[in-house]
């Protein structure tokens, strides 16, 4: 379940559907810098504007159950070109970001309520 939400995300990101992507965002939401699900909305919103075109490899490294409601993922995010989406090549991916996220089952769906991001 926590892949199909990383996925659903993904899909979100690269349809560029804010609301879409934030139905998988708490409301009780905060990433690394201490923004809020407001903002966040904001930064996605932000990005998708910038960035007509929206490709992405995601790979997830590690999942780990801290209990049956609680979960942390490490993924990396290959961010790429319209020209690299067509190969599939890690190696084509203009930027890498290595995310820390955390999630908890509510109302039972999982949300994430915690991303770190850094570029690789």
């Amino acid at each position: 379940q926590v892949r199909k939400v990383i996925a659903a995300i993904e899909v979100a990101a690269e349809q560029r559907d804010v609301s879409d992507l934030m139905q998988h965002v708490s409301k009780n939401y905060r990433d690394g810098n201490g923004d809020g699900p407001d903002e966040a909305s904001r930064y996605v919103r932000g990005y998708f504007i910038a960035n007509q075109s929206i490709h992405l490899l995601t790979r997830v490294e590690e999942i780990q159950f801290l209990s049956s409601e609680e979960a942390r993922a490490n993924v990396l995010v290959g961010m790429v070109g319209r020209e690299a989406a067509a190969s599939g090549s890690w190696d084509l991916a203009a930027d890498l970001y290595e995310f820390d996220v955390a999630l908890l089952r509510e109302d039972g769906d999982w949300k994430v309520t915690y991303a770190r991001w850094n570029r690789r």
